[in-house]
């Protein structure tokens, strides 16, 4: 038994007969949830870094050492701009710089490469990071979680590593000997690291969003008794955290779940691993909404659907197995099983309302409009198809409308910490604003849409350094999801069509989503450019001219 289900938008029926509905792509998205139900995450340079220092055991060691060498760019360092590259160039470098040590020390693997090699590499990622270091201050790097963790372990370890490999002339890193060493950059600090280092220690539990990261705390992290992992045998939801954990018993039992898991996820694209998985409700729901939500008729299987519900519980949902409950899976799991007719009281909401907004976590450092912003959804959803929803329900529609309002930014966008990119902030604000925020958010939601218009690139395309085809698919949803946008968007939303189609087939785009490192969710990216292609398609004036911007071929 399947759930079929399409929410059209309001121009659906005046649509050419011969549009293209989006059902094919919507199928394989769907089958492809099912297929890989940990999820479709883009590797990351980070976790994998970690992994060839913790666990050079595990196969496809080789691969992952390949994967760091190809990765590494031209000056030295790994990853997004200026501060999305301290994480991975400090776990690539500290990778690289135990190998050697291994080498060294007789007990390398065939998997870490020649001396030559990696004494180049080793080399490029420490200068590097003596030029990133000091031009970076806390107030101006990006939101990321658990940087100051990484940061104060991983410099730790690069400088101890140095020390060590100074004292053998032959890895020829010997211009690092004479006593400079990395320093933090400005603002962080090592008090929050040994403050959790010593509670593992002590014998103390940590908190549930410190597992993630929890190969930060080095050697009293393993086999620390205070943590279990998961049915799946991840820790956190973590290679590396996994990696971290396992004791030297795990390691050589083959049937330990945690080393089992390892295996799983090194599997999955033969060696190289992503910041988090499984990954399996926040795929899910996030794609289901996309897709159902652009009025495509797709059919659930009634697996996926109970997969969702299940994940349901007072105390809210997780994003995948080993993660600790969030606001965000949530509330994008109650939209999605209110779009497929399969409406919750939002209820397991509740723990996360603070003074003013919700908090994605219990203990979270930080504000999130998109996680606000789903929460607007999931309440506004339940409140429009329960006319006995109470008060309360209605308040924080009102309460965060108004939080949404005062976070816009001048030029009509918003900033999210889960997401490098303005357009994702501002295509979760503007949606929930536009259906759920009444009248007041009318005017928001209309400065969103000329910010959008503005900030076209010639080639039709979006994008914050470049334009990309997940950033165009966000900004086609605030020109054809909003009542916002008139004939005048008519023309954009066409050169984005265009941009799409062009890019179809071709690389998928870099990662823009925040975890300890920057990362990609492939199925629900590719979600948001199928919803947003058939949106396209399916609006009268555009698809004219699309046809006849076809016929001028």
């Amino acid at each position: 038994m399947s759930i079929s289900h399409g929410h059209a938008p309001a121009t659906e029926d005046h649509a050419p007969a011969n549009a293209d509905d989006g059902r094919p792509a919507a199928r394989d998205l769907i089958a492809g949830l099912a297929a890989r139900p940990w999820g479709q995450v883009s590797p990351s340079v980070y976790e994998t870094g970690r992994l060839v220092a913790l666990a050079p055991w595990l196969k496809g060691h080789a691969r992952r050492m390949d994967f760091l060498s190809a990765t590494q760019r031209a000056d030295g360092a790994w990853g997004g701009p200026d501060g999305y590259a301290l994480a991975p160039t400090l776990s690539a470098t500290d990778a690289v710089l135990s190998a050697l040590i291994r080498a060294d020390a007789g007990v390398g693997t065939d998997g870490d490469g020649d001396r030559p090699g990696l004494t180049r590499v080793a080399d490029l990622g420490v200068s590097a990071l003596f030029r990133l270091l000091p031009r970076l201050g806390m107030a101006s790097m990006p939101d990321m979680p658990a940087i100051e963790l990484i940061a104060a372990s991983l410099v730790a370890s690069i400088n101890r590593s140095l020390d060590v490999l100074n004292d053998a002339p032959s890895t020829g890193l010997g211009r690092w000997s004479g006593g400079e060493r990395l320093r933090l950059p400005r603002g962080l600090s090592t008090e929050r690291f040994y403050a959790v280092r010593a509670m593992l220690n002590a014998g103390a539990a940590p908190p549930d969003k410190l597992l993630h990261a929890l190969e930060t705390v080095g050697e009293p992290a393993r086999g620390a008794r205070t943590v279990r992992p998961a049915p799946s045998g991840t820790i956190g939801a973590s290679p590396a955290a996994t990696a971290a954990w396992l004791d030297r018993d795990g390691v050589a039992d083959p049937a330990h779940p945690a080393r089992r898991f390892l295996e799983t996820v090194a599997d999955l694209d033969g060696g190289p691993v992503p910041c988090g998985i499984p990954i399996t409700v926040f795929e899910r729901a996030w794609v289901i909404t996309n897709l159902v939500r652009a009025g495509i008729a797709v059919e659930v299987p009634a697996a996926l659907t109970a997969s969702l519900r299940g994940a349901l519980n007072p105390s809210g949902t997780p994003a995948g197995e080993g993660l600790p409950p969030d606001a965000d899976t949530t509330s994008v799991a109650l939209h999605a099983l209110g779009l497929l007719g399969l409406p919750y009281r939002p209820d397991s909401l509740w723990p996360y309302r603070l003074e003013g907004h919700f908090c994605t976590w219990q203990g979270e450092d930080g504000f999130s409009t998109s996680t606000n912003a789903h929460v607007l959804e999931a309440f506004g959803q339940y409140a429009a198809q329960h006319p006995d929803a109470t008060p309360r329900h209605a308040a924080v529609v009102t309460e965060l409308t108004s939080l949404l309002l005062g976070h816009q930014r001048d030029d009509g966008g918003w900033l999210d910490r889960w997401h490098a990119s303005p357009y994702y902030a501002t295509a979760s604000c503007a949606l929930a604003l536009d259906r759920f925020g009444g009248d007041p958010a009318r005017p928001a939601v209309r400065k969103a849409v000329r910010w959008v218009l503005a900030t076209q690139r010639a080639d039709g395309s979006w994008g914050r350094w470049a334009g990309t085809p997940e950033e165009t698919a966000y900004a086609l949803q605030i020109l054809l999801l909003t009542h916002a946008a008139g004939e005048e968007s008519h023309a954009a939303v066409a050169r984005g069509h265009a941009y799409l189609m062009r890019s179809a087939g071709g690389p998928a785009g870099p990662a823009l989503w925040h975890d300890k490192d920057l990362y990609r969710p492939d199925a629900i990216v590719r979600s948001a450019v199928v919803a947003a292609v058939h949106l396209a398609r399916r609006d009268p004036s555009v698809a004219t001219l699309i046809a006849a911007e076809n016929n001028d071929k």
